[in-house]
């Protein structure tokens, strides 16, 4: 990794969007002296201040570490202030930390209820990764990568909260099928999970709607997001029921009454 690049490419897109060194580094929550020790490449900033600059600015990393903005074409600017430079198909760096078994085979990482909070910034980390809980599923692909994840919160029923949601890893996002459920790590939100919409063509992001009709559907720009996994199946100590609520009960009890009565009324002849 080349710090210097990495400074020139930080100190011009500050620039272009017209802050100065404190005033970036408060809304990116690093100290001046830290980040000035990026720009001037006497420090390389770690994985996580490099994601967080890539959303800041709407560019990949890949770009920010690799490419010398400065030869950037107004083109390639133009996408960058519309923040439409996203990299939906995950040809620029995209990092999974995973782990493995005796065999070399891929675990399922279990993220706990108190590994959830820091998995935003830890997901890419070996180190983190390496101390969860994993576990295998003999009938899931053996090419594929699959992570289990902590539901919470009421808004995607049937899977309720405290459930686990065992999902594959979706590399390309274009090949999200509009409409089926995900797990979407955002860096604001952390792991969330809602049915995915594709709004890839229009502005770049992604519509997250929930099973539950109270929960608003809202957008999330493909920057913002750092790791997509495909609904695969679910844990849960809770047992489905099909119960109705009282008040749906005695409706359908009067209702059937009423068909009842007249099915009489109709087929059988008064004596």
């Amino acid at each position: 990794m080349k710090a210097t690049l990495i400074g020139e490419n930080l100190k011009l897109l500050r620039k272009r969007k017209k802050m100065s060194q404190e005033e970036l580094a408060k809304a990116l929550e690093l100290t001046r002296s830290s980040y000035s020790g990026y720009e001037n490449g006497v420090a390389e900033p770690n994985l996580e201040n490099l994601i967080k600059f890539g959303a800041f600015f709407a560019i990949s990393l890949d770009k920010l570490i690799k490419t010398d903005l400065k030869n950037f074409s107004d083109n390639e600017w133009v996408k960058i202030d519309r923040g439409i430079e996203a990299d939906v198909e995950g040809k620029n760096v995209r990092i999974i930390a995973l782990t493995v078994d005796q065999d070399n085979n891929d675990n399922i990482e279990l993220v706990s209820k108190k590994a959830r909070a820091g998995y935003t910034t830890g997901f890419s980390d070996p180190e983190f990764i390496s101390v969860l809980p994993t576990f295998n599923l003999p009938f899931l692909k053996k090419d594929r990568k699959y992570r289990t994840f902590p539901i919470k919160g009421d808004s995607m029923p049937p899977v309720s909260d405290g459930s686990y949601v065992v999902a594959e890893y979706v590399e390309n996002w274009n090949s999200i099928k509009d409409g089926f459920p995900h797990i979407v790590v955002t860096l604001d939100d952390g792991i969330v999970f809602k049915n995915v919409y594709k709004r890839l063509n229009d502005n770049q992001s992604f519509q997250l709607c929930s099973t539950n009709p109270m929960y608003e559907p809202y957008e999330v720009h493909a920057n913002d997001i750092v790791e997509v996994w495909k609904f695969v199946n679910y844990i849960s100590s809770d047992m489905p029921t099909g119960s109705f609520k009282e008040s749906e009960l005695t409706k359908a009890i009067l209702d059937l009454q009423t068909e009842v009565k007249h099915l009489k009324n109709v087929y059988i002849p008064k004596s």
